[in-house]
């Protein structure tokens, strides 16, 4: 496939630019101008159109909280144990829930999803299109991290069975690093003497690959004090760390300034729905990308649904956030969150070719998006 005469916004470069992309086999195989036709080559005229990378959102639940099923029928929190590492979301996503492609018409090619907050630690997520009709066909990568969260869900949740406070929760995550990390010196002394290993426990053997610096530790955190209380696990225990939501990040700005660590910023698109949103604002993705911080932007879908991801985006740059920086909140940046920016997140050869065709800035309610493309096919 040959698309011709678009502009292309490609996420790497600042500024638009005229030129072709050719497509084979699922791949972004060359960008360029005026590239001649091949024989029987489709050709999609884009002239008009803008072209962009797939949106990717690194924050959501598509596919374990699904279209009309209520509280009941939800399949992203597990509520008989605060301390779950050993859950994969893979086991509960459903693709054929409508939500799903409803991502995928509305330009959102690839997502990072997963267990909610009710857990302080609530397992490991995955990274997938937005195209398929089973899980196993459209993961990216998987694990992509190790769910955990702060704040104030783990207390209602867990308030009557020993979790009351924030101390409590991060005690939770705090011992279950521990003990995965004397587990982990034990089974690596015994090496391959069966006998000497420690019994297996399914929860350390899940926290290996954050110990070992393979998935980070994705925690969520609003208030101010637990994006902080994220960031000091971290460094206790040396391990890779993304901070979900970071609602209060623009309150201590200072303290995040060039963080090391990636900031998925959202859902800001709703109320106040607990005294830890009070400071929610639009402002907050600018200011910490301004500071230095990756920032991503995220729908904590189906909190807002995924397909206004853009919208997200767009609001962002009202509330004064630079317009590339918020391109690559919902392109390159989630991509390198996630781990999969080898494949996604950029208009570049050797990349995959989802590609989002829109006659105008999808980031503007009043743009229409004409053509999605994942694996190089159309989304019908």
């Amino acid at each position: 496939m040959l698309i011709k005469n678009g502009t292309i916004y490609d996420a790497v470069n600042r500024d638009p630019y005229t030129a072709d992309i050719r497509v084979t086999g699922g791949k972004i195989s060359e960008i360029g101008p005026s590239l001649a036709q091949s024989e029987n080559e489709p050709v999609i005229d884009a002239k008009g159109l803008r072209v962009y990378p797939g949106f990717i959102d690194a924050h959501c639940h598509l596919g374990l909280d699904g279209w009309g099923i209520g509280f009941e029928g939800a399949d992203y929190n597990e509520a008989g144990d605060v301390c779950t590492p050993h859950l994969r979301a893979e086991d509960s996503f459903n693709p054929l829930d409508p939500t799903v492609h409803n991502a995928a018409k509305g330009g959102v090619t690839s997502v990072g999803t997963g267990q909610g907050s009710a857990n302080a630690i609530g397992g490991t997520w995955i990274a997938v299109k937005t195209i398929g009709n089973c899980v196993d066909d459209m993961i990216i990568k998987t694990p992509i991290a190790m769910k955990c969260a702060l704040g104030e869900n783990p207390k209602r949740v867990y308030r009557d069975k020993g979790n009351q406070a924030r101390m409590s929760t991060a005690s939770v995550i705090r011992g279950m690093l521990f003990k995965a990390k004397e587990y982990l010196a034990k089974k690596e002394a015994a090496g391959d003497d069966i006998f000497k290993k420690p019994a297996f426990d399914f929860k350390c053997e899940a926290m290996i690959p954050v110990l070992k610096k393979e998935i980070p530790l994705k925690i969520h955190a609003h208030q101010a004090n637990d994006i902080l209380t994220a960031i000091r696990l971290a460094k206790e225990f040396d391990v890779n760390l993304t901070i979900e939501h970071v609602t209060e990040g623009h309150l201590i700005a200072d303290k995040l300034e060039n963080c090391p660590y990636p900031l998925a910023v959202g859902p800001t698109l709703t109320h106040a729905s607990k005294f830890e949103l009070q400071n929610k604002s639009w402002v907050t993705p600018g200011i910490l990308a301004n500071k230095g911080c990756m920032v991503s932007i995220v729908t904590d879908s189906p909190v807002i649904p995924q397909e206004y991801l853009p919208l997200c985006a767009g609001l962002a740059v009202k509330a004064g956030m630079d317009p590339f920086d918020a391109l690559k909140a919902i392109t390159i940046n989630p991509a390198r969150q996630l781990g999969i920016s080898d494949r996604v997140g950029s208009l570049e050869p050797g990349k995959d070719a989802d590609i989002v065709l829109a006659d105008g800035d999808p980031m503007v309610s009043s743009s229409v998006i004409k053509r999605v493309l994942i694996n190089g096919e159309t989304v019908e």
